[in-house]
Parts: structure tokens; sequence; C-alpha cells
């Protein structure tokens, strides 16, 4: 684990892998310049599934330290929530919810854990899908076939769990997916999110299928409808090299593609590019999911306002491309 050091100023700790290499630690001071906030950034690396004494040593220090103000956390979101839960002095609904962490803030000298993923994923996704998507998709569709088209998540971890909440929501009404499959090689992950949605009990059909090749992932892309959405949440193309999909793999008519990466090798990316204009696809990648997911955090930790959407909004994103954030910018 890194050196727990007492800061000197407001912190953001950042609590990741190898947070040193993330172009978050150059895009924060900038937008902190941008925003008027005196406030820095620092970096707290453990290892995968750190043994459950060093995140309690962590959240301890964040707790009892005066100028940290709170956290983001990415990859841990699990293994923290489960080894520090009771640290907390509040829980909101969404981390009790899927029994995870992404954000620490402190109000009122308490220490509060949050699961934003919920939040930012939801802003994300509303950002790019077309207006009443599914419920468009499915009266676009013949007859003789069920209303609605498809959501297929590739991948089974907090993203994924996020995503999936969003859009079964009941409150969407019609426009929501017509049914769900989720994929992931990984039962214990597969039974962890059939879990949180017999919770949520929705009654969109979820199926959940454990790939053995990435042949078994691309067969449940070709049953597709037209106008599906399919979603990268694997890590595949960012984390490690790769896609989830298979060279032949062939996406519906109008369908979405979504990676939630936006820097890496990028091949589920390139494979939908490949077919964005002989299947008409929408084609998206992580940038806006990453925007919000720290805005989000950075907003409740620091009891500041941030816009989600217009010119405010889009100029942060300028500023974030500018500083390394998104490449080429």
């Amino acid at each position: 684990m890194s050196p727990l050091v007492p800061a000197a100023r407001p912190t953001l700790h950042f609590i990741g892998v190898t947070t040193g290499k993330s172009s978050i630690m150059q895009v924060f001071p900038a937008w902190a310049a941008h925003l008027g906030l005196d406030a820095a950034i620092s970096g707290i690396d453990f290892p995968l599934h750190a043994p459950p004494e060093a995140y309690r040593e962590a959240v301890s220090f964040i707790a009892g330290d005066p100028l940290s103000r709170g956290a983001l956390v990415t990859t841990h979101k699990i293994d923290l929530y489960r080894a520090c839960h009771d640290l907390f002095g509040e829980t909101d609904e969404y981390a009790r919810l899927m029994d995870e962490t992404s954000c620490l803030s402190k109000r009122d000298g308490r220490l509060v854990c949050h699961a934003k993923d919920p939040i930012s994923s939801g802003l994300a996704i509303d950002g790019f899908l077309p207006h009443a998507h599914f419920a468009r998709a499915g009266a676009e569709l013949p007859r003789a076939e069920p209303p609605g088209a498809e959501l297929f998540v590739l991948g089974a971890g907090g993203s994924a769990i996020a995503i999936t909440w969003h859009l079964m929501q009941a409150g969407r009404g019609a426009d929501r997916p017509r049914a769900v499959t989720v994929s992931d090689p990984d039962a214990h992950r597969l039974a962890e999110i059939e879990r949180i949605h017999r919770l949520i009990g929705s009654d969109v059909p979820v199926r959940y299928v454990a790939p053995a090749t990435r042949a078994d992932n691309d067969a449940v892309l070709a049953r597709l409808p037209p106008g599906s959405l399919v979603v990268n949440a694997t890590g595949l193309g960012k984390d490690r090299p790769g896609s989830p999909l298979g060279d032949g793999a062939r996406f519906p008519e109008r369908a979405i593609a979504w990676d939630l990466n936006y820097r890496g090798d990028l091949l589920f990316l390139a494979q939908a590019r490949a077919q964005q204009t002989a299947r008409q696809l929408q084609v998206e990648d992580g940038w806006s999911y990453f925007l919000h997911g720290w805005t989000q955090v950075i907003a409740e930790v620091f009891a500041i306002d941030l816009p989600t959407a217009g010119p405010a909004f889009d100029r942060l994103g300028e500023i974030a491309a500018r500083h390394g954030g998104r490449p080429g910018g």
C-alpha cells in the first residue's frame, strides 16, 4: 500500500491499483483551478484483492485526517466495502444494495459511503441514448416479433450492475430493454449480479451466460434484435488487451455499441466501427462515463454543485482532454 501521509491541504484520495499512471492526476488540478477549488489529489495503491486490514487502515486514516476530505474508489469497490462497512457513519442506498464503495465523503464528522456508479452510468447512458430508444425500437420491428430491443452487457462487475439497474427501472415505463443478457466467465460475479437483480424486483427477463470462449458471446450477439444496446464492461481493451467478442462477431442492425473504455487498444470499439456504416451502428466510447464518474465524486466530496450537461459540463470535458485525459486531447 502507498504511504499514508497527513494531507497539507484539502485532499481527494484516489484508491486504485496504479493511480500514478492515471491521467486524472493531471486533470484534477486543472479542474480545481477552473472551479476555484483549493484542493489536491493523492493516490493510494493496493494490489488486487488486498488484505482487509490494509483497506481498514486506509479508510481509518481518511476518517481521522482533518484535511482528507474523501476518496474515489476504483477496482477495490467491493473488497473495500466488505472490509470496512462497519467503519462508515452512513451508507447510501445504492452502496447498501450493491455492496460496494465508489466514493467516501465526510458530513458533520461522519464518514459517508456512496455508490455513485448508478448515477454516473445513468447520466452517461441518457446522454447518448436516443429519446425513447427501446420503446421506438420495438415499434420498428415486424408485428410477428416481440416488441423491443435488448441489452447485452459483457462483464458482470460493478459497472454492469449499475447499467442494468438503471435500464431495468420500472419508472422508465416502456423505454426498457425487452430482455437483458449478462455475460461473464466468473460464476461468482454472475451469482452476485443475479442476487442484486432479484432485490431490484424488475419484471425485465435476464439471462446469465458464462462463456467458455469468445464464440459464445458472438452467438448471443447474433441473436439480438435490431436496435439493441451492446456494452463492453469487461475492462478488455484497457486493463488488458483484447475484446470479449471474436473477429467474426456481427452486431445487430441499428445497434448501439458502447465501450466503457476510452483509452487502451480499444479492440471492441474497432470491431464496432468496422461495421458502423454497413450495420448502421451508433458507436460510443467511455469518455462521458469517465467525466460523470469523477465529477459526481468531486461534487459529493467537496459539497459543490457541478453541471451534468450543457456548456459548463462540456467545458470540463475540454479541460480534461487538453490535460491528457483523452488521447489526442
